[in-house]
């Protein structure tokens, strides 16, 4: 029996995200599926519009077997560290398969641009000159890997695929990666196909524009609204009383100090962020800092190791299967409430609930998954 492997964020669920279900469950049709999804807070430093709790129950709803957790101390993070984390969980789950949407679908392209990573002793040292010169992360890895290839590898989930396959072989991990051609462009915010982007669906309800062409049946009900107003005065208040912002991860090399100036000059989030970023330090960059400072999460916990896999909810497939492997799991199941990994879980949850005005902090204390 295969047992086949999701990573998403689901901000929201959407019907790409429905097809790519479909399409697993069309290729395996006996399989397993088990979900990694990331919670609150995600991995471009954005806020998420569907609570961990109600993804869990899409997900469930939509033909995945089992729901687990991708802490938010991984997945507020760069594409290799929430890549890994994920991969790991995964790993530790038995999966053998992990299948995923690339925009090129060509899985010996991805896996030979891993090789030279991995092997080119010269590709680092390329990647940050070119990073020096100003180029963003994907330009640079793509001069750097000096290749002849007439696809473009800067797209969102084929560098996320990257990422994957690149933990798997480093980890030598017996996951098989698969991969579905992805039909739209992550960039593109006015497309009006059946399948669209999540960024093209949130910048459709940020214009008040319907969306429920674009999402499966019953998705919108969940989908939370966001107090942008009240995230910009916590911020505020956290980057004016707070003494040393550079103790707090992605804050580097005084950029703590071009933060403390322009929050002054800024009146919201979108603006802070803009009059912050730089060459070097990108929107995204820029988006995770603060969400980092916000919740708090410090340099010096950057290297937690994983003590939990957290079960977010199960049908009674994924229920089984789970107690089929219970014995032979290396790691708890259950949150362990000592773990600082828990602990920013929590404080995460409690800044969800203040911009979202919802209950998700008592979703994380009593700890219970969800059951279809």
């Amino acid at each position: 029996m295969d047992v086949i492997g999701i990573i998403c964020e689901y901000n929201p669920f959407h019907n790409g995200h429905l097809y790519h279900i479909q399409k697993i469950k069309e290729l395996y049709k006996d399989s397993i599926i088990v979900l990694v999804v990331n919670g609150y807070f995600l991995e471009r430093g954005e806020i998420s519009i569907l609570s961990k709790e109600d993804k869990t129950k899409i997900a469930l709803k939509n033909g995945v077997d089992l729901v687990v957790e991708l802490p938010f101390v991984y997945g507020s993070q760069s594409a290799d560290i929430f890549a890994n984390a994920s991969i790991k969980i995964l790993n530790e789950l038995k999966v053998n398969k992990i299948v995923f949407g690339s925009e090129c679908n060509d899985i010996k392209l991805l896996s030979k641009i891993v090789d030279i990573q991995l092997n080119d002793p010269e590709y680092n040292n390329k990647v940050k000159e070119y990073l020096d010169q100003g180029l963003n992360y994907p330009t640079a890895m793509s001069k750097a890997l000096n290749i002849d290839i007439d696809i473009n590898i800067s797209n969102p989930n084929d560098l996320l695929a990257i990422s994957y396959i690149k933990s798997i072989k480093l980890n030598n991990f017996n996951i098989k990666p698969i991969s579905i051609k992805r039909t739209n462009d992550y960039h593109d915010k006015t497309s009006n196909d059946t399948i669209i982007s999540a960024s093209n669906i949130r910048e459709k309800l940020k214009n008040n524009m319907k969306i429920t062409s674009y999402i499966p049946c019953g998705i919108k009900e969940y989908i939370k609204s966001i107090n942008y107003d009240r995230l910009f005065e916590l911020l505020k208040y956290k980057i004016l009383t707070d003494d040393d912002l550079s103790k707090y991860l992605t804050v580097d090399e005084g950029i703590e100090n071009k933060i403390k100036k322009e929050i002054f000059n800024s009146n919201n989030i979108e603006e802070l962020i803009n009059n912050t970023k730089t060459k070097r330090y990108t929107y995204n960059k820029i988006s995770r800092m603060i969400i980092h400072i916000l919740i708090g999460l410090l340099k010096s916990d950057n290297n937690l190791n994983m003590d939990y896999i957290k079960i977010l909810g199960f049908n009674t497939k994924g229920q089984e299967y789970l107690n089929s492997i219970r014995k032979n799991l290396n790691i708890s199941i259950k949150a362990n409430h000592d773990s600082k990994i828990y602990e920013y879980e929590l404080r995460a949850s409690l800044i969800y609930d203040i911009l979202t005005n919802s209950n998700t902090y008592d979703f994380e204390i009593k700890n219970k998954p969800v059951f279809k």
